[in-house]
């Protein structure tokens, strides 16, 4: 039997990368999953976004680990769209236990040369998006009156500075507020909030030629083994270049388990010591 057996999980940005890992992790461990994703390019960034055959191969590889998969293409800038998927879900599965708010983006510019649409973008998504999921999801906790646990996926980048993310930074240090604020609202309900804080993890928001030539300006075209080489020696204090997206589903399952029932308000790094780095 696993840790969430009888559970059921939301995951937002469920399509692929970490949100799709945090989704088969949890089915691993016995959750039914509410797989939610925008399934379509976002204009500010530099990659390719999600498919609605990606969120299909999700719910397989959910089914694959022997759960039931719910899925719905929904915007996290959209509130209303979000409610609907949670209450189709919840419908479908007839509780909620825990929530994960996954669904991010990246783009990088000096603060001062940031557009208005970057910034906008990035904050309406990193930030308001993980308070409007929560928004859709904390009167059904509450209602059930079943406690639940909610994860909020911030960075590294929610807990210091980094040049050139100013927009990246300033929504993820918010999200790290929203789960500290969130968590006291809540206790009282025995719903638990926490945020976990990745350093770089090798999914299509990084692993593309616009990241490598940030981390790698020297170089007319730089390549993948490139930004793995500038990684390595910038990034992290453990010597691995990044993590693994199931490094940070690892942590995530053990928030929205019971080995977790008494950890609320916590701020989680798991950043190969890059937090430590000095």
């Amino acid at each position: 039997m696993g840790q969430l057996e009888g559970k059921v999980a939301l995951v937002t940005g469920a399509a692929r990368g970490q949100g799709r890992s945090h989704a088969v992790r949890l089915a691993e461990e016995g959750a039914d999953i509410i797989a939610l994703d925008i399934c379509a390019d976002i204009a500010s960034t530099a990659y390719a976004g999600a498919t609605t055959d990606d969120l299909d191969e999700t719910a397989r590889l959910v089914e694959k680990a022997g759960r039931s998969a719910h899925t719905a293409v929904a915007d996290v800038r959209d509130l209303r769209a979000l409610e609907a998927a949670v209450a189709a879900g919840i419908a479908e599965f007839g509780h909620l236990d825990t929530v994960v708010a996954n669904a991010g983006i990246f783009s990088s510019a000096p603060l001062h040369e940031l557009t208005e649409a970057q910034w906008t973008e990035m904050v309406d998504i990193n930030l308001t998006g993980v308070w409007k999921t929560m928004r859709a999801t904390v009167p059904h906790l509450i209602e059930q009156g079943r406690g639940g646990s909610i994860v909020l996926i911030s960075s590294t980048g929610g807990l210091q500075g980094f040049p050139n993310f100013a927009h990246y930074v300033a929504a993820k240090h918010g999200v790290t507020g929203l789960a500290r604020t969130a968590a006291n609202e809540l206790a009282a309900h025995r719903i638990r909030c926490n945020s976990v804080h990745p350093s770089s993890v090798l999914t299509d928001m990084i692993d593309h030629e616009a990241m490598y030539r940030l981390f790698r300006p020297d170089l007319e075209n730089p390549t993948h083994e490139d930004f793995r080489e500038a990684c390595e020696s910038a990034m992290n204090l453990l010597p691995v270049p990044w993590l693994e997206p199931v490094d940070i589903s690892n942590a995530v399952v053990f928030l929205a388990s019971d080995a977790a029932r008494y950890v609320t308000g916590v701020a989680l790094p798991v950043d190969a010591g890059a937090m430590s780095k000095v």
